[in-house]
C-alpha cells in the first residue's frame, strides 16, 4: 500500500532533463498536457534544456566547456525554451512564468524566502512556474551542480508532497538490471550504482538518488522515472507501479535545518577525536572546542562546515559559532569561556 500515498498529493515538483527533452520530437507539449491533466495539483516544472538549444543557436559544433561560451549558450537557449513552453501550456488555456535561480538566490534567507512568496504566489494564481538554473551569470562557487539539486531544493521551498525525476530510464535498477519498484532507505539505491567519473552533479542516476533522498529528508515522496512512459505523471499519481518510488523519511529535517545541511556550502572542516564522535553522535551534544583535532578552510562565525571523523567521514555539518582564527585558537584546549564551536542546535547529524 505504499504507492498509495501519492494518490493524495497536492503539490508536485517535477524536473526533466535536457537528453529527456531530446529523446522525443514532442516532449515538450507532451509534458505540457500531462503536468495540466494533474487536475487539483499544483506543479512546480524545472527544466533544463537551455544550453543544448542555445549552443547551436549560435553556431557551435559541439556543447562548449569553456564557461563564458556556456553563459552564451544558456542566455540564447533560455528564450527559445520558454517559448516552447508558451506555447505548449498556452495552447491548453495555461499560463507559464519563468523563474531563474541561483545556488546563492537560495543560500541567502532573505532572497530565499522572497523567492518562496514569489512561487506561492504563481502557484495560487493558477499559473506553472518554470524554473531553471541562471546559467548566463552562474559561475562555480554560485551553481547549484545541476538541475536535479535545483529541484530538491525546491521541494522544501515550495512545501512540496512529491517530486518527480524524469529520465531516460525506467527507474532505479538493481544488479541485474530489473526495475526496483520502492526504496525505503535512498542509500540502499546509492550501493546499487556504479559510481560516475565525473562525480555528483552530471544529472546521471547518481545525483537523481540524491536529490530523491533529500527530498525525503523534506518530508516529501520522490519518483524516478521514465519520462517517455505514457501518461507517467497521472499513473504516478494514481498510485501505479511506476518507475522507482522513495518513501519520505522518518526523520524529517525542519526548514532551517535542511537549509544547514544541504542548501549552504560547507566554507572548512573540523575533525573531532573519537570521543567527540560519539558525543555528538549518539548523545546528541555540540561541538565543544576540547574534542577537536583539527581545524581546516576559511570560515566565519555562521558559516556552514563539515564535522568530521578522525579517518575523514563527515558526521554532521552545522554552523559554526565563531570565525577560523578563533577555532584555531581553542581546538583541543578545555577553556573557560565559550567553548561551543557548533551547538547542536545548528547541527544535523547523519
Amino acid at each position: 500500500m505504499t504507492r498509495a500515498l501519492l494518490r493524495d498529493v497536492r503539490r508536485v515538483v517535477v524536473k526533466v532533463g535536457s537528453s529527456s527533452l531530446a529523446s522525443h520530437d514532442g516532449m515538450v507539449a507532451r509534458l505540457a498536457s500531462e503536468i495540466l491533466a494533474l487536475e487539483g495539483r499544483q506543479v512546480v516544472l524545472v527544466s533544463s534544456g537551455a544550453i543544448a538549444l542555445g549552443y547551436k543557436k549560435l553556431g557551435y559544433k559541439t556543447r562548449p566547456k569553456e564557461m563564458a561560451k556556456l553563459q552564451a549558450a544558456a542566455a540564447a537557449g533560455q528564450s527559445h525554451l520558454m517559448h516552447a513552453y508558451e506555447t505548449a501550456f498556452g495552447k491548453e488555456g495555461a499560463v507559464v512564468a519563468q523563474v531563474l535561480l541561483t545556488h546563492a538566490d537560495l543560500a541567502d534567507r532573505v532572497r530565499a524566502n522572497n523567492a518562496r512568496e514569489a512561487l506561492a504566489a504563481l502557484l495560487d494564481a493558477g499559473a506553472i512556474p518554470i524554473l531553471n538554473e541562471n546559467d548566463s551569470v552562474a559561475v562555480d562557487e554560485i551553481r547549484f551542480g545541476d538541475n536535479d539539486q535545483l529541484a530538491a531544493l525546491v521541494v522544501p521551498l515550495v512545501d512540496a508532497d512529491l517530486l518527480v525525476l524524469l529520465s531516460d530510464v525506467a527507474g532505479v535498477l538493481d544488479g541485474k538490471g530489473a526495475r526496483v519498484p520502492v526504496v525505503a532507505d535512498a542509500r540502499e539505491a546509492a550501493a546499487l550504482v556504479k559510481p560516475s567519473k565525473k562525480g555528483l552533479g552530471t544529472g546521471g542516476m547518481e545525483s537523481k538518488i540524491e536529490a530523491a533522498r533529500r527530498a525525503t529528508l523534506a518530508g516529501a515522496a520522490a519518483v524516478i522515472a521514465d519520462a517517455r512512459e505514457e501518461d507517467v505523471l497521472s499513473r504516478i499519481v494514481a498510485g501505479e507501479d511506476v518507475g522507482t518510488l522513495f518513501l519520505p523519511s522518518e526523520n524529517r529535517l525542519s526548514a532551517r535545518r535542511y537549509w544547514i545541511a544541504f542548501t549552504l556550502r560547507p566554507r572548512g572542516d573540523l575533525v573531532l577525536d573519537a570521543g567527540a564522535v560519539r558525543a555528538v553522535r549518539r548523545d546528541n551534544k555540540s561541538v565543544l572546542a576540547v574534542g577537536v583535532l583539527g581545524v581546516r578552510g576559511d570560515f566565519r562565525a555562521g558559516d556552514s562546515v563539515r564535522v568530521l571523523a578522525p579517518e575523514g567521514d563527515e558526521i554532521a555539518r552545522g554552523l559554526a559559532r565563531m570565525p577560523v582564527e578563533d577555532a584555531l585558537r581553542v581546538a583541543g584546549r578545555k577553556t573557560t569561556g565559550d567553548n561551543v564551536l557548533v551547538h547542536r542546535d545548528e547541527l544535523v547529524v547523519w
